[in-house]
């Protein structure tokens, strides 16, 4: 096997039972086999510039089978936290588009998070590659340690994380499969984590079938879509709603932070808390719709509890906070949509069609300790 001093293996081995023998994995249930992680057959519309112009993964974290493998233990491994109680998927739920149904959510001595699990669908798909609400972390890699050193969340230092990790018997191979040696650091544990998260992409929903037959073109009619979800569809991409301006792409992701008129003073600073500028105040991430309708409840706070309450919002209620988003004003007032009781319907209809059955009830990211 040959890898770089501190790199992913250049050649994998394939066969997993080679390196975690049935004594050492102990729960962990893995499959015979890797499974494809680094090269999943994506549609045409996820394999054009536009979507890879905005992929986030660094060149030297790319997305290997032995990478997402060791994440994906990781991700699931109660032993991440203090009192071996929380792992990441405590608050990242398969079923819910890796979200947590809760408004805030429990952390390893039920204490409550100050913010809304985000899902992790499309993840790697954001352009400035931030994370967190108010993208305090620069990249993924960065971010999948502050929620294990939180206190309120998991409660370890990296120290701890390390020592802890070391004394299990199954790390040392799944370490020495991704990273060439045994050594267990919170620079390899960061990395996996972040391989695993960003293998998350979401491509097989009932809009991306429909895409594909139509040719790629969603200004189409979809054949396999209900006169509401077409209806829906072309109020998203249109002028009127401004939608797939911030949600662009076959991902649905954004750009960047910004402030959607959710207060006119800013209770929660967002953006501006990190910066400590007031033009970044109130703004926050923008993440990819996909697997939408599974994520309830909405926005930072989870102040909505169904896709129809967001809808209105946007349609009605959006205010005129100093720092709002140019796209939701129009001559210095928030936009009104006047979205009629069927259009909004339509709009929760197609939002519904962006819910990928596959992505999540998937194997390959699923909980891999035996009950």
């Amino acid at each position: 096997m040959s890898c770089s001093s501190d790199g992913n293996t250049d050649d994998p081995i394939n066969e997993l039972e080679e390196i975690i023998s049935e004594d050492s994995a102990g729960d962990l249930d893995l499959p015979t086999n890797y499974f494809n992680y680094a090269n999943p057959e994506l549609p045409g519309h996820f394999r054009n510039q536009e979507v890879s112009g905005i992929d986030n993964t660094p060149g030297n974290n790319p997305v290997t089978d032995a990478g997402a493998t060791l994440g994906r233990v990781l991700f699931y491994d109660k032993s991440m936290s203090a009192n071996n109680t929380t792992s990441c998927a405590s608050c990242h739920i398969q079923g819910n588009g890796f979200s947590d149904p809760q408004r805030l959510s429990e952390g390893f001595e039920g204490g409550l998070t100050g913010r809304n699990s985000m899902g992790l669908s499309n993840a790697r798909y954001y352009e400035n590659g931030r994370f967190f609400w108010d993208e305090r972390a620069s990249t993924l890699e960065e971010q999948v340690l502050l929620p294990i050193q939180d206190g309120v969340e998991m409660g370890m230092t990296l120290e701890e994380l390390v020592a802890k990790l070391q004394g299990k018997d199954y790390y040392a191979s799944l370490f020495e499969n991704t990273f060439g040696t045994e050594e267990v650091t919170s620079d390899r544990i960061s990395r996996a984590l972040a391989q695993f998260v960003r293998s998350m992409v979401s491509y097989e929903s009932k809009y991306d079938v429909a895409l594909a037959a139509a040719g790629g073109d969603e200004r189409r009619p979809f054949n396999g879509f209900s006169n509401a979800e077409n209806q829906g569809k072309n109020l998203f991409f249109s002028n009127r709603t401004e939608c797939s301006n911030c949600h662009e792409t076959a991902t649905f992701s954004g750009d960047r932070a910004r402030n959607n008129g959710l207060d006119a003073t800013n209770i929660d600073l967002g953006l501006g808390g990190i910066t400590g500028r007031n033009q970044d105040a109130g703004e926050f991430k923008v993440g990819s719709l996909r697997n939408i309708a599974l994520t309830a409840p909405y926005m930072h706070d989870g102040r909505f509890s169904s896709l129809r309450e967001v809808v209105e919002f946007y349609n009605n209620g959006i205010q005129n906070n100093p720092n709002l988003d140019n796209r939701l004003e129009r001559d210095g007032r928030p936009i009104r949509m006047n979205l009629n009781t069927t259009e909004i319907d339509a709009l929760v209809a197609f939002l519904n069609t962006l819910t990928d059955e596959n992505f999540i009830s998937d194997l390959k990211f699923s909980d891999p300790f035996k009950d």
